[in-house]
Order: structure tokens, then sequence, then C-alpha cells
């Protein structure tokens, strides 16, 4: 019972941290590892626990939502649902110890991203225009990502959407909930169609993972933004150190 507490905990943490500034995987993950996951069945278990948080906090951002640029909502739903399809079918072939090897490395890839993904992509923005076709492309690539592992997927998806000259910011972040629902909703009914999931630490984590989702999205308007960063950041920077020590 007191396992279940600490990953319905977890979850409800992970899930405000993803609708306020991301970074939940780095909080469900190593709980479920703690708990007795493999690394490889614990992405499966948060990839599936977090899906729900991620759309409850869609639902609470919908008063904020509208299109942006000129690439339809429809086409970027279908460039995510297809990346995270195949992204999930990765996963499933991956072996289980060659994800414990690269899990430290796909920690820090979402921890530069939560560092520095909105920088690059201002700078980016200065030297490059893309258009519609590439943003496609771009999303699918991202949603691949997304499907395999995901972590701050969410800010990478806004880094590329700035690229497109017609990109509304303030549009961005309501938008990024979805989609990024909808590439985890293809990867979770892949997961639970291949089987496997430890289904009793996921329902647990799934709980928290709901309520932490709405509330965080919530509570996200009413916090200092460079304070959640800050905080995230930190925190992210821990997780991926000591995942590198554990893999030693």
């Amino acid at each position: 019972m007191t396992e279940l507490l600490l990953v319905a905990a977890a979850g409800f943490l992970a899930a405000a941290m993803n609708a306020a500034a991301g970074g939940g995987t780095f909080v469900t993950l190593p709980v479920l590892v703690f708990v007795g996951l493999p690394a490889q069945a614990a992405n499966i278990s948060s990839t599936i626990a977090l899906w729900p948080g991620m759309v409850a906090s869609a639902w609470a951002y919908r008063p904020d939502f509208k299109p942006f640029g000129d690439v339809s909502l429809t086409a970027l739903l279908i460039a995510s649902l297809l990346g995270g399809a195949v992204g999930a079918a990765l996963l499933l072939a991956t072996p289980a110890r060659a994800f414990d090897e690269v899990v430290p490395w796909l920690l820090l890839v979402a921890t530069l991203t939560l560092a520095f993904g909105r920088q690059v992509g201002d700078a980016l923005r200065r030297q490059i225009r893309i258009g519609p076709a590439t943003l496609l492309i771009v999303q699918f690539v991202l949603a691949v990502y997304g499907g395999y592992f995901g972590g701050a997927v969410g800010i990478m998806m806004m880094a590329a959407w700035t690229l497109l000259s017609t990109a509304d910011i303030k549009a961005m972040n309501p938008v990024r909930t979805i989609l990024v629902s909808a590439t985890n909703g293809i990867a979770v009914l892949c997961f639970v169609a291949a089987g496997g999931v430890w289904w009793r630490e996921t329902l647990a984590m799934l709980v928290g993972a709901t309520l932490g989702g709405y509330a965080g999205a919530r509570v996200t308007r009413m916090l200092d933004p460079r304070h959640v960063r800050i905080a995230t950041l930190l925190f992210t920077a821990a997780i991926t150190l000591a995942f590198f020590i554990r893999a030693r």
C-alpha cells in the first residue's frame, strides 16, 4: 500500500509538472524503477499513467485554445498519431537491456531540451523559416520520439512551431497539450494491445496523474513561471545524473 501511495503521488506531481513546464517523466520513471519495474516497463507504465493527466490538462486549457499558423490542427493530429504509433512500435521492439543503456541519454536530451529548447527555437527562428509541409515532417519525427520516450517532447514541439512564420506563440501551450495527448494516446493503445503492462502500479499512478493534470493546469496560472522553470530544471538535472550513476 505504501508503494502504491508513492506511485500515485508521483503521478499527481508528474502530471502537474507536465501542465506547468514539462518534465513529468523525470518523476514517474525513477519512482517506478524504485518500486521494482524494469526501465522499459516503467517507461510504458509512465506513458499510460500520464496520458489521462495530459487529457485533463487539455480540457482545463480549452478556454485558451485557438489554432495557429497555416497548418491545420487536423494535419498536426494525423502526424502526431502516426509518429506516436511508430515510436511505440520501436520501443516494444527494443530489448530491455538496450533500453536500460539508452535511458540516461534520453533523460539528458530531455533535460537539455527543458533548459535550452526555447532559446534554441528563438535563435533558429531568426535564421530559419519553414513551411507547412516541413513542419508536418518535423512533427512526425518528434511524435516518434514522443511515442518512444516522450521526455520534454512538448517543449520540442513548441520550439519547432516557432519556426513557422505565422505561428501564434500564445496559442502554443494549449495546442501542445492536445498534440502530446494524441501522441501518447496512440502509444498507449499500442502498449495495451501488446500486453505486458504492470497494471497494479500503472493504475495507481493513473489516478494520481488524472487529478494532477487538471490541478496543474489550473494552478499554473497563479505561479511565477520563472520559479517553476528553475525548480523543474534543478530536479530534472538531478534525476539525469542519478541515472548515469546507476548505469555505471
